[in-house]
């Protein structure tokens, strides 16, 4: 397990996002001062997450193609889960994602005033994956078409930072015992090390204890939360980093999954998942940009995606 390659426009990542669908999914979570559908939560913060990317890996000259993504929703049936232009569509450069939202959604974010007080502002958000609700947990099927998007991607990019998969979802398996496949994801691997697999599982009852980033599943309640654990893969020492960064407390043994989490939950670990291939990007960005940076002017009239979305690229971030 090395995941050190350096990421670039020649030798780009890949994320794949493995999401439940099912009918529960319409299951209303509690977010504090309201509540949200688990398909809503799910959706907003993907699509949150795309936005955010598309942002950093933007120079100048557009987005630069450093990741291919793919979003694969299983419930009534296993179909890639992105809308509009890019429907149909298994993994896809980042920069097509930049530019092709499905639409874009105007809200409200509070903001100080700059006199001590706070005002409303409208924003325009950015979205790509729509939330759906329908049907069963086709896991194994799910795991199986994840399986064949990848062998296809690592084929292509067999020296590649590994992939890596963030699988959601709220409920068991309703085609069989997924183990086997989902262990068949982590086998997957470039030169570079194994495909890495976040098994998130998400609930919407209430007076029920959150757990993640376990070293042993020991202590969990069933052989479902066992199965989850089991197949999960070990957190890397980034990513370790990471959740002490977001206040967890991780050993050496500790796994990429998370038992009964809430949406804050499920932002931190999409972070912690996704956030060690960032590092692996800074230095090829640095070495890009001092090359852009020799035969372009300084670019500040190009627009980049954040000026599609917005006038204040600090309300998109």
């Amino acid at each position: 397990m090395t995941h050190a390659a350096e990421i670039s426009r020649d030798n780009p990542s890949c994320f794949l996002f493995l999401i439940d669908q099912s009918g529960s999914m319409e299951d209303e979570i509690s977010t504090g001062s309201e509540n949200q559908k688990l398909s809503n939560g799910v959706a907003d913060s993907i699509n949150t997450w795309l936005q955010e990317l598309s942002i950093k890996c933007a120079k100048s000259e557009g987005v630069r193609d450093y990741y291919d993504i793919g979003v694969l929703g299983y419930g009534s049936d296993v179909v890639p889960g992105f809308f509009g232009p890019l429907a149909g569509r298994d993994l896809i450069p980042i920069s097509e994602i930049a530019d092709n939202p499905t639409r874009l959604d105007e809200r409200t974010k509070k903001i100080p005033d700059g006199a001590g007080g706070i005002v409303d502002q409208s924003v325009r958000i950015p979205v790509w994956f729509e939330p759906v609700a329908s049907g069963g947990t086709p896991m194994c099927k799910a795991a199986e078409e994840a399986k064949r998007i990848l062998e296809d991607w690592i084929a292509a990019h067999p020296d590649a930072f590994p992939p890596t998969v963030i699988h959601i979802t709220d409920g068991e398996s309703t085609d069989g015992n997924p183990t086997d496949r989902l262990h068949d994801l982590t086998k997957l691997s470039t030169s570079d090390g194994n495909v890495m697999l976040f098994n998130i599982h998400l609930s919407a009852k209430k007076n029920v204890e959150p757990v993640s980033f376990l070293d042993s599943a020991d202590h969990l309640p069933d052989t479902y939360s066992k199965m989850l654990f089991e197949t999960a893969s070990p957190l890397t020492p980034t990513m370790r980093g990471l959740a002490k960064e977001h206040s967890f407390v991780t050993s050496e043994d500790s796994r990429c999954f998370v038992l009964n989490g809430d949406l804050v939950l499920l932002v931190q670990a999409i972070d912690i998942g996704t956030r060690p291939s960032n590092a692996q990007l800074e230095v090829s960005m640095e070495a890009e940009s001092e090359e852009i940076d020799g035969d372009h002017d300084s670019g500040d009239d190009d627009e980049k995606p954040e000026d599609q979305w917005s006038g204040d690229s600090e309300n998109l971030r």
